[in-house]
C-alpha cells in the first residue's frame, strides 16, 4: 500500500491536506483545503500506478487516466461531485472533487442496524431514484460511462437530502471494441460486482453491470444482510436470500425489481436504467429530503398498496359475512 501524504502536505502549492477520509489499495482519499478560493474544501482522490510496470503499459495508465479525467471533468450533474482539476506527481495521479458534507448510505444501514431496525423503504426508493438520475446522465454520454463501484458506501446524503455518488476510482469509458486500463485497476466491491466484472478490464462490462450493483445496494441497504456474491450464487444459486424473507416489510414491487437487477446473466436483467427505475417507482420523480427514520401513515399506503387490497378485501368480506349473519 502506497505511503499516504501527511497532514500539512501541499501539492502543486494549492492543495494542502487536511485529513484522510478514505483509503484503499492504490491510494488516499483526501480533504484539503483550497489555497486559491480560500474557504474551499475539496477531496483529493489519489491513484499510485504499479511500479512494476513495464515502461508501456505505465505510459498506457497515465493517458488512460488523462483521457478519462478529462471526460470527467466535463460533467455536470447535481447528483455527481465536480471534477475540478486533475494532476500527476512522480507515479500518483490526482483527481480534485467537490468535498460532500454528510453521512454516507452504509454509516445509516449500520445505524439502523443497531437499532435494530430496517431503513424506511420510501427513503431507500428516493435515494435510488437520485441515483438513477445520476446513471441516466453517465450511461447517454458518448462513449457511455460505467460507475463500475456503486456500493453503499459511494452513495453520500447531504444534509438538504440531495445524494451524490462519489469515488470514481473505477470509471470506465465504454469505447466499444476497445480494451481499456482503468484509471484504478481492479474489480469493484466483490458483495455488489456481477460476475461479468471479475473478468477486471478483459471483462465485457456495459451498463447493465451498473444495474447489478444498483440491485445489490439495495438489497443491502434494505435488509441490513450483505448480498451473496456473484461468484457464490453462481456456484450455489439458492445462496442469495430473497430480500422479503429478512425483511418483510419490503413491498413485492420492490422485491420483484432487485432480483430483477440481480440477474447473473446480464442479458436477463433490465437493459438500461430507465428500464430498472420505471420496475420500481414508475413515473414517480425523485424527491430529494432530508432522511425521515419515522414512517408515517402516508408512507406506509403509497409503499404497500397490494398489502392495502388484500386486507381491504378481507375486511369487506368479514362485513359482509357478518351483515348475512345478522339478517
Amino acid at each position: 500500500m502506497p505511503l499516504p501524504l501527511k497532514t500539512g502536505d501541499i501539492l502543486r502549492g494549492r492543495y494542502k491536506v487536511n485529513k484522510i477520509i478514505g483509503q484503499g489499495g492504490s491510494g488516499s482519499i483526501y480533504l484539503a483545503n483550497d489555497l486559491r478560493l480560500i474557504g474551499r474544501q475539496c477531496a483529493l482522490k489519489e491513484v499510485e500506478h504499479d511500479r512494476t510496470l513495464s515502461e508501456e503499459l505505465m505510459k498506457e495508465a497515465r493517458e488512460q487516466f488523462l483521457r478519462e479525467a478529462t471526460v470527467l471533468a466535463r460533467l455536470d450533474h447535481q447528483n455527481l461531485p465536480k471534477v475540478s482539476d486533475f494532476f500527476s506527481i512522480n507515479f500518483r495521479d490526482y483527481l480534485v472533487m467537490d468535498f460532500v458534507p454528510g453521512e454516507d448510505l452504509r454509516t445509516l444501514m449500520l445505524e439502523a442496524k443497531r437499532n435494530n431496525e430496517f431503513l424506511n423503504e420510501i427513503d431507500v426508493l428516493n435515494w435510488m431514484s437520485q441515483l438513477s438520475d445520476a446513471l441516466i446522465y453517465l450511461h447517454e454520454q458518448n462513449p457511455p460511462i460505467l460507475h463500475r463501484d456503486i456500493k453503499p458506501g459511494n452513495l453520500k446524503l447531504t444534509p438538504s437530502g440531495l445524494l451524490k455518488l462519489v469515488d470514481f476510482g473505477l470509471v470506465k469509458v465504454a469505447v466499444p471494441g476497445e480494451i481499456t486500463i482503468t484509471i484504478v485497476q481492479g474489480q469493484g466491491t466483490a458483495l455488489y460486482t456481477p460476475l461479468e466484472q471479475y473478468g477486471g478490464d478483459s471483462g465485457h462490462t456495459d451498463v447493465r453491470s451498473d444495474i447489478y450493483s444498483m440491485g445489490a445496494t439495495m438489497y443491502h441497504l434494505l435488509t441490513n444482510t450483505n448480498p451473496a456474491d456473484a461468484r457464490s450464487r453462481f456456484l450455489s444459486p439458492k445462496s442469495l436470500t430473497p430480500p422479503r424473507m429478512i425483511n418483510p416489510m419490503i413491498s413485492i414491487r420492490t422485491e420483484k425489481a432487485i432480483l430483477w437487477a440481480l440477474s447473473l446473466h446480464p442479458d436477463e436483467r433490465p437493459e438500461n436504467v430507465r428500464q430498472f427505475h420505471q420496475s420500481l417507482v414508475g413515473d414517480r420523480p425523485s424527491i430529494t429530503r432530508p432522511i425521515n427514520k419515522n414512517k408515517s401513515v402516508a408512507d406506509i399506503l403509497k409503499l404497500l398498496p397490494e398489502r392495502i387490497l388484500v386486507w381491504a378485501l378481507i375486511i369487506l368480506l368479514f362485513f359482509s359475512f357478518m351483515l348475512s349473519i345478522s339478517n
